[in-house]
């Protein structure tokens, strides 16, 4: 009988570029997140949000993370927010290393009385070598109960982002995904 010419489509075969399209827009801003479900936390309560290790090449990736948990907290409700001093003896506060740098990190917040500590490590934080130079971002948190350190909730992820979008708005994503369970 009748076969469609190439100029002409049919409707399953429109629904199929349809299905194609909406796919490709899906993947086009990936993440991967691991959440440790809803702690009981007290919001109320005195928090800090300790530098996070910057495991990258980009200085300053575990400042500028650390800025968008705390802005993100603050604006879930979670308002007593302490900042650590920018630095403790040699070694800035902002730029953690090593393990010892985050033992001086949780020895200051407990000094503060800082009920809960937001501790991580910022695992990528670029744009994407390439044509189109897609933003990335990999976080990974914890929460830990002081002064006894232990840890009351963890997450994990990773993030992409479109060739044009800002890193920081994929970073800001990333963030509000990962810390959903501790504002309800």
């Amino acid at each position: 009988d009748h076969c469609p010419m190439p100029s002409e489509t049919t409707p399953i075969a429109r629904r199929g570029l349809l299905l194609l399209g909406a796919l490709l827009l899906a993947t086009a801003g990936c993440s991967t997140i691991d959440v440790a479900p809803r702690a009981d936390l007290d919001r109320s309560a005195r928090w800090a949000v300790l530098p996070l290790a910057n495991q990258t090449e980009t200085p300053g990736a575990g400042q500028r993370a650390a800025a968008a948990i705390e802005g993100l907290l603050h604006a879930r409700g979670i308002t007593h927010i302490v900042r650590p001093p920018a630095g403790l003896g040699a070694e800035s506060l902002f730029e953690l290393a090593d393990a010892a740098g985050a033992d001086k990190a949780l020895a200051w917040a407990r000094g503060a009385d800082v009920r809960y500590a937001v501790i991580g490590t910022v695992t990528e934080w670029r744009y994407k070598v390439g044509v189109d130079g897609e933003p990335a971002v990999g976080l990974s948190l914890q929460v830990i109960e002081l002064p006894g350190g232990r840890t009351v909730w963890a997450a994990t992820g990773g993030r992409s982002g479109w060739s044009r979008e800002a890193l920081s708005a994929v970073a800001q994503k990333l963030v509000r995904d990962l810390t959903a369970p501790l504002a309800r």
